[in-house]
């Protein structure tokens, strides 16, 4: 049996593109902060180095030579639920933390004053070199704000803070793009996600490069891939728009849309097995290269949905996923 990623709704709250910014560090001598925070994965360039050293695609503090520890604040785009984080030293190797730990708190202001009651999320763990390090969050209050403490100094690549959006969803009855992250469209699953992350095709804007988008490994056989999100809200569809930006000789050949409406609060696993029987809502069309492909909602124009399915044949990498429909 193929393996399921369960995306279960959570996205990353501490990417950049959704509004998130580093507001305070104590250092960042080697490498910068805003690195930590980039979405798509880090990488190593073997020899390369910049006027601090070594250039390490990630944030990286000087060697400390008194007491004390470096931490970075970082205000998350919109407010949310965290539920499980990966603290990413991939390529820091002799130079990642002793240990770290993360606290959060909820604040009206940009950088949270003194007087803010930080609350502990994650106590004190062992990091350990090149290794992505994830843990569950068991306190569910709404977070603005986290701050990442590395003991005493070093290195880390990326965090990523998975959780519940707090979206404001005063939409009336306007078209909007239903599969947007910043309007609340989520994940659910996929079957592969190995080259780009699912979330990545609602995010906001065009993609930056093949890494900023949802891209499978190379299937070997009479295979497809897929991928369920949940819509920001319920509507009936106008429009759908494939990006297939940046991905020139890995673009699916062709794909098909199902789509579905359920007022049921249902896991994830069950809505992946329903799935297979939701009505088509784009027949199997093809797809070309670094384009976006335009489609009207033929098959659905008088349903309501807030479920929908991507099928690529027979794998291959989206830049963005928008489909446009009036909410209902």
């Amino acid at each position: 049996m193929r393996k399921i990623f369960f995306k279960n709704g959570m996205i990353d709250l501490a990417q950049s593109r959704l509004g998130t910014k580093i507001v305070y560090k104590t250092d960042e001598f080697f490498a910068p902060a805003k690195r930590i925070i980039n979405p798509w994965p880090p990488v190593f360039k073997e020899g390369v180095f910049d006027k601090h050293g070594k250039w390490m695609d990630g944030w990286e503090t000087r060697r400390k030579r008194s007491k004390g520890h470096d931490y970075l604040i970082l205000k998350l785009g919109k407010p949310g639920k965290i539920h499980k984080v990966d603290i990413d030293t991939s390529y820091f190797s002799g130079n990642q933390p002793n240990k770290i730990s993360l606290d959060a708190c909820l604040s009206k202001k940009g950088l949270p004053s003194k007087n803010c009651k930080w609350i502990k999320i994650l106590n004190k763990k062992t990091a350990k070199p090149n290794s992505h390090h994830f843990f569950n969050v068991k306190n569910k209050s709404t977070f603005s704000h986290v701050k990442l403490n590395i003991y005493p100094d070093g290195g880390v690549a990326r965090i990523r803070i998975y959780g519940t959006m707090k979206v404001k969803k005063n939409f009336g009855s306007k078209v909007i793009n239903l599969t947007s992250v910043l309007n609340g469209a989520t994940p659910i699953a996929c079957n592969n996600e190995h080259f780009g992350r699912a979330e990545n095709i609602l995010a906001p804007g065009k993609g930056k490069n093949m890494g900023d988008g949802w891209e499978t490994r190379r299937s070997r056989g009479k295979n497809f891939d897929w991928l369920i999100l949940k819509c920001a809200a319920i509507g009936k569809i106008k429009k759908i728009q494939i990006d297939t930006h940046h991905f020139k000789g890995n673009y699916p050949d062709k794909c098909s849309l199902q789509a579905a409406y359920s007022n049921q609060k249902m896991s994830s696993k069950t809505i992946v097995n329903k799935s297979k029987k939701w009505k088509l809502l784009l027949n199997k069309v093809k797809l070309y290269a670094h384009k976006k492909h335009n489609f009207k909602n033929k098959l659905m124009k008088n349903n309501k949905v807030n479920y929908i399915k991507i099928n690529i044949f027979p794998d291959g990498g989206i830049s963005r996923i928008r489909v446009f429909g009036k909410v209902i």
